[in-house]
């Protein structure tokens, strides 16, 4: 599973690199493993971040929010 260390420190991310494809060659891991539903619910919503439009048939989201995103998700041993 890929990590918020392991993504770059700018640019932008589709939602296969988001969600993960496993159906990909080779395949793409989750970093945030919900469905294509799931997530486009919650960008809906505003529990996901908003996406970027970079053209008519292109969507990406700022790593900086899929970073602030994680972080904010993430829960420490001192908060169970």
């Amino acid at each position: 599973m890929q990590t918020a260390s392991t993504l770059p420190e700018t640019g932008f991310l589709r939602v296969n690199q988001i969600i993960g494809n496993p159906k990909a060659t080779p395949p793409v891991p989750a970093i945030i493993p919900v469905s294509k539903s799931t997530w486009w619910a919650g960008v809906k919503s505003g529990l996901f971040p908003s996406p970027v439009k970079l053209g008519p048939r292109v969507t990406a989201w700022r790593v900086e929010d899929i970073r602030a995103l994680i972080k904010s998700r993430t829960v420490t041993p001192a908060e169970v």
